[in-house]
């Protein structure tokens, strides 16, 4: 029995209960009802507070409509019992054949389980890293990388049709210090006191030489500035995409500030906002009203020398965003942009948007590497910052992604790159690839054994105690998955596998699937056959949610 199903069991019954004892459960719908594991396995497998909840405005006693929907429960077909504990918590206790019988539907449901219908069809835009085209991704966009897309696959398994986007951010002063420093470390010259230092700024300039195939140097200074910029952002947003195609994150859209101002995008936002009613005129610059959607102070859009504030691409991009058809919109930035989410919510509401609805914006706090006990602090090829490519270098792609997916954003992050190069349970990584190995292997061992999946199933057999927490846990996938989209949270993915990964080793060391000598097969290990490549499915799912693959042999 899933939960789902026995979620729409405690419904029906409820209903029953209340009609019995002379009143309605009201409003309460099948989608109201939760069900959560108690947090003492001794109290049964489920656990629901429903009784609390439909009580008062029934006029009941919430103890005694517990009492009532327990009873009704008992009757059930795959539940061995129903207790009622405290005030009136419902606790749930599965027969073994009804709690087992998930092995089945795992497998069979495959690359499905753990999919759902939260955001069944609504549009999304999911921006995240668009790191500034001038020099390699750091780690802060490098954990945006891994965070962003593992978001995108979480949502879209819950039903949303996410677009995920880079903003390319070719407009502005730091493209033109950018290329100063290109022409800069082509003449052998120091680096402006302003500009970009490290080692790619030397190798950008000498692949804008050659790609230029003239010579630069014969141009007036202002020209060769402008080949440097032209081709230097190409070549390094170049060098961007490809690091994270390497790093299994692709972007359905690379969208250009400059195409803002281009097309006069920013005009007609002003020109949008001023009908609404939200911009003013003062001291020869135009302003938004954001004060009246609660930012500390309004916002100058156009300043008096008629050049674009900086959040005027802001207005127009998010704009643009909108007339594109994207109902809900996600913005992941740095910790150092914690400052702009006011003046982000109060743009969101001054086109007549929802803040927090139609615009969410995701904070993310530091990185740190540590090395021997110490700080990695920079990058010999970038000079002052560590790269994904210093990352990847470091541990593989698989390893980078995980442990910057694995806790939560809010939280400062520190990366112990010695552990995870190590093969042990201390990596976490490993921990959880290899338990997705090891089922593979025991569905090796016993085809080679004859123990044949298909050839019977009795999860009547399940019946020992790591059994029991195995299948509690692979039942608790759907929901977890769940949570994650709806708190835009793919660290508890992480989690939820390596805790299906430990109670997994578990079992496997206390129950055998193969059989032992001479014995002959039952179906007893051809359940636990079963049970083992259920396992296997949700961890692999689970990784592949985290862009993390699942190697059958390590």
């Amino acid at each position: 029995m899933t939960p789902d199903e026995l979620s729409r069991h405690l419904f029906e019954c409820v209903s029953a209960a209340c009609e019995r004892l002379g009143t309605t459960s009201g409003s309460l719908e099948a989608a109201d009802i939760v069900i959560e594991r108690p947090k003492n396995r001794d109290h049964g497998d489920w656990a629901s507070s429903v009784a609390l909840k439909v009580a008062k405005p029934s006029g009941l006693n919430p103890r005694d409509l517990a009492v009532a929907v327990a009873e009704e429960l008992a009757q059930v077909d795959g539940v061995a019992g129903a207790a009622v504990a405290g005030p009136g918590f419902i606790n749930i206790t599965l027969e073994a054949a009804a709690a087992g019988e998930l092995a089945r539907i795992i497998v069979a449901a495959g690359d499905d389980y753990g999919t759902g219908s939260l955001h069944r069809g609504v549009t999304m835009n999911l921006e995240f890293v668009s790191a500034n085209p001038t020099g390699p991704i750091h780690m802060g966009g490098t954990r945006w990388a891994a965070v962003g897309d593992s978001l995108a696959r979480i949502l879209i398994s819950q039903g949303a049709n996410v677009t995920r986007e880079y903003y390319f951010n070719d407009h502005g002063a730091q493209i033109d210090r950018f290329a100063r420093s290109l022409m800069a470390a082509h003449l052998g010259r120091p680096a402006p006191e302003d500009g970009y230092g490290g080692a790619y700024i030397s190798d950008i300039a000498a692949r804008v030489v050659v790609a230029y195939a003239h010579d630069i140097t014969a141009l007036p200074e202002g020209e060769a500035q402008e080949v440097f910029r032209s081709l230097g952002v190409e070549l390094m947003f170049g060098d961007i995409k490809a690091n994270l195609h390497d790093f299994g994150v692709d972007f359905d859209v690379y969208f250009h500030e400059d195409s803002l101002h281009e097309s006069r995008a920013v005009d007609r936002t002003v020109a949008r906002l001023r009908e609404l009613g939200h911009i003013f005129d003062d001291d020869g610059a135009v302003w938004l009203r954001t004060t009246a959607f609660g930012d500390d102070k309004d916002r100058v859009i156009i300043k008096s020398d008629g050049n674009p504030a900086y959040i005027a691409a802001d207005l127009a991009y998010y704009l643009n965003k909108r007339e594109r058809g994207f109902e809900r919109n996600i913005i992941m930035l740095g910790a150092d942009h914690h400052g702009y989410v006011a003046r982000l919510m109060a743009m969101c509401a001054a086109f007549g948007d929802t803040p927090g609805e139609n615009l969410e914006i995701l904070i993310g706090q530091m990185v740190n590497l540590v090395k021997d006990g110490q700080p990695v602090r920079m990058s010999k090829r970038a000079g002052t910052i560590v790269t994904l490519d210093d990352l990847v270098e470091a541990v593989g792609v698989d390893a980078a992604r995980y442990a910057l997916v694995r806790s939560s954003i809010d939280s400062n992050l520190d990366i112990d790159l010695d552990l995870l190069q190590t093969q042990s349970n201390d990596n976490p990584v490993f921990y959880v690839q290899y338990a997705h190995a090891r089922t593979c292997a025991v569905a090796r061992n016993a085809e080679a054994a004859g123990v044949r999946r298909n050839d019977g199933f009795a999860p009547e057999y399940l019946t020992h105690e790591s059994e029991s927490l195995l299948i509690a846990a692979l039942q608790d996938f759907p929901r977890v998955v769940r949570q994650a989209a709806e708190l835009r949270e793919p660290h508890r993915v992480a989690r939820f596998i390596e805790e299906v990964a430990g109670i997994f080793h578990r079992w496997y060391g206390a129950c055998r699937v193969l059989p032992h000598g001479d014995e002959a097969v039952t179906d007893l290990h051809r359940t636990r056959l079963w049970l083992n490549d259920a396992t296997g499915h949700v961890i692999r799912n689970g990784l592949t949610l985290l862009g993390v693959s699942a190697p059958e042999r390590m």
